[in-house]
């Protein structure tokens, strides 16, 4: 795991921190005439009697592996894009939520806030979030209880004549507020020493950003896959000017799976066998089979194909072995640690005194789904 996530976590450690049924045992012998008058007098009557047992072991196997697991309906909330349905839709589609009793009923939302406002409501029962939403999470609002991936999906892009962030003072930028939307402009921003006084922030629904830039109602937005490839393939002269791997030294992008803090609680067997299904789709799509994944995801989305394969390069995908592993060794918990930090140092997180990350992370969840 290390070696997959290096790039991403060198300089930002320095900067804070996965029967054969025996036959029935044979009587005793009896005398040979008396075996012989047994099978003259009742020819079928002994037969039955010894196999009976074998076939009542036969039909009972099946049923005790059927009940090792009570079956389960959870709703799902994900966002249409590769990154949020690429492990869920894998377990789905391949049958691993089978395999662990669980079905899943599939709720689309536009952004992370939106899910943990449903999950609040008590609509949604585990729902995935970008990097954005867990400064939530750090607030007490959610908890984790899955390393996604880390994501390079979001981005700052400026339309015409727009090339770097100082471009920006007084330009109108479209953001989704409480997502990483917000999350990449406000870094964006203080990292050119601005603040969002300095430019005309206008706040609207993640749905509504395209419109708005390629339209020219905005003069650059910060937003994520697929938004972003979709406004730097079709606006002529947009740029990007920043993504999640430009503040690679001081934080780290991640997505994760939560639930409401009272249903962790009381459902963690249900997130374990759900995390054990999903890291099962991980091994199997982080290492391949993109081009199958991208199928699914396009069918569930209602997309074209070409453009939800072109999202596979949008973050480090991790396999399920890799995320058990580090959440047994520290690593995982060091990274939601440096993702905090980031959150601190934007001003983002209200609790006070501030949390540990194992206090909103269920790294025993990660550990034991990968047994």
């Amino acid at each position: 795991m290390k070696k997959m996530l290096g790039l991403f976590l060198t300089a930002a450690l320095t900067v804070s921190l996965v029967g054969c049924g025996s036959q029935p045992a044979p009587a005793a012998e009896a005398p040979a005439a008396e075996t012989s008058a047994a099978v003259e007098e009742e020819p079928a009557a002994e037969e039955p009697a010894a196999e009976e047992p074998a076939a009542e072991e036969a039909e009972e196997a099946p049923a005790e592996a059927e009940a090792s697991y009570d079956p389960v309906t959870l709703h799902v909330a994900y966002m249409p894009n590769y990154g949020s349905l690429w492990s869920v839709l894998t377990a789905k589609e391949k049958g691993f939520f089978d395999e662990v009793g669980i079905t899943v009923e599939m709720v689309e939302f536009a952004d992370g806030p939106t899910i943990i406002a449903a999950m609040e409501s008590g609509s949604i029962d585990v729902g995935y979030i970008g990097q954005g939403a867990h400064k939530l999470c750090i607030n007490g609002k959610a908890s984790i209880f899955a390393l996604s991936h880390i994501s390079n999906g979001d981005a700052l892009i400026g339309g015409e004549g727009i090339t770097k962030v100082e471009d920006l003072k007084g330009k109108k930028v479209a953001y989704s507020s409480g997502s990483s939307s917000e999350d990449i402009l406000v870094n964006s921003l203080q990292a050119a020493n601005m603040t969002m006084s300095d430019i005309e922030a206008v706040d609207m629904d993640a749905s509504a950003i395209v419109t708005a830039m390629l339209s020219g109602g905005v003069d650059a937005c910060a937003t994520w896959s697929p938004n972003s490839i979709k406004i730097l393939e079709e606006m002529a002269g947009a740029t990007k000017l920043t993504d999640n791997m430009t503040f690679k030294d001081t934080t780290i992008s991640l997505a994760s799976w939560i639930a409401m803090p009272s249903y962790a609680e009381e459902n963690k067997d249900v997130l374990v066998r759900f995390t054990k299904a999903l890291f099962k789709a991980m091994d199997y799509a982080a290492t391949d089979h993109y081009d199958e994944v991208a199928q699914y995801v396009a069918t569930q989305v209602a997309q074209d194909y070409d453009s939800v394969y072109a999202q596979r390069g949008d973050a480090q995908w991790l396999t399920g072995k890799e995320v058990s592993e580090g959440a047994s060794n520290g690593e995982v918990e060091e990274y939601y640690e440096v993702q905090k930090q980031g959150f601190v140092a934007a001003g983002a997180v209200e609790k006070d005194p501030v949390p540990a990350a194992s206090e909103y992370v269920m790294l025993d969840v990660m550990i034991e789904a990968g047994k």
